[in-house]
């Protein structure tokens, strides 16, 4: 006996073509937050918000992210040809905002060095995975970005907390104390 019941009768359930509905459910899924950052041809740091950061394989090393088609500032990051993917930790909600807010000074008032492409590494950050633009592709109202890995690190040892987005807001998760990070290399299966 099938006791399921249609997503139409369900609650909560509705039209996904509704962005504000579309928005708010996927809000209930928790990302991590990043900075990519990049150096302009001219050599200007650039950088940006993103939450759909995902790796996409180990052989070869490839990440993505997928910045919005409006965005002005992934052009710039474009240009340079390269990006490092700063994972943020708990603590920097005022780094990201500031990010976030397009602050022409973030680069000034919040500490960085350089990866070895030249990108920022943002002080204070989990990780940062430094990549090559491998490939783009539009889909939707955003772009595919393919990263292929030339080096990354942990910066945080043990206890460090990730920043996350949840339901609007940001948070963190509680850090985890059981191993060393910076021997950890293991990857899931699954992964």
């Amino acid at each position: 006996m099938n006791r399921s019941t249609s997503a139409a009768t369900t609650p909560g359930g509705g039209p996904a073509d509704d962005p504000g509905r579309f928005r708010h459910v996927l809000g209930h899924y928790p990302t991590g937050v990043t900075v990519v950052t990049a150096k302009e041809p001219d050599g200007t740091p650039v950088g940006m918000v993103i939450g759909s950061f995902t790796s996409v394989s180990l052989d070869p090393p490839l990440v993505a992210f997928f910045p919005g088609r409006s965005s002005t500032t992934w052009p710039r990051i474009m240009a340079g040809g390269s990006f490092c993917v700063n994972v943020l930790a708990a603590g920097q909600e005022s780094l990201c905002r500031d990010v976030s807010a397009k602050a022409p000074d973030v680069f000034d008032r919040h500490p960085w060095r350089g990866a070895p492409s030249g990108s920022p590494v943002l002080a204070g950050v989990a990780a940062w995975i430094d990549c090559d633009i491998a490939d783009v592709w539009t889909l939707g109202d955003h772009y595919f970005v393919l990263g292929r890995v030339r080096e990354l690190g942990v910066e945080k040892k043990t206890g460090v907390s990730p920043l996350v987005f949840s339901r609007g807001r940001l948070a963190t998760l509680p850090p985890h104390r059981d191993h060393d990070d910076s021997a950890d290399y293991t990857w899931p299966d699954w992964l």
